[in-house]
């Protein structure tokens, strides 16, 4: 069992670059489903460093998992939004920020 809990760490790092991947999407199933492996990541690290008593990587990844669950609670709450469900992204357009010439 040992042997198994100490190779636990190497799919955690694969799941959790994995993840990384997918909350770069634009596509919020995709960021969300990233958020999800982000918890299973959490969860294989939180059992692993309790095999290796690592309490602050345990601190850490509880923390983590928070931030995630976040995530996922606000792109659901983006999905639901009139503007998403149109195709709308919150993305800034080209001229966001700048000023018109007769603005100065």
């Amino acid at each position: 069992m040992d042997e198994f809990l100490d190779f636990l760490q190497w799919p955690a790092m694969a799941v959790s670059l994995y993840a990384a991947y997918l909350i770069g999407s634009q596509r919020a199933g995709r960021r969300v489903f990233g958020f999800w492996m982000f918890i299973l990541s959490n969860l294989l690290w939180i059992v692993w460093g309790v095999h290796d008593e690592a309490w602050a990587l345990i601190a850490l990844q509880v923390a983590l998992m928070a931030m995630n669950i976040r995530g996922i609670w606000k792109n659901d709450a983006h999905e639901s939004t009139p503007s998403a469900e149109a195709g709308v992204d919150d993305a800034p357009t080209a001229g966001a920020g700048r000023r018109s010439a007769g603005g100065r």
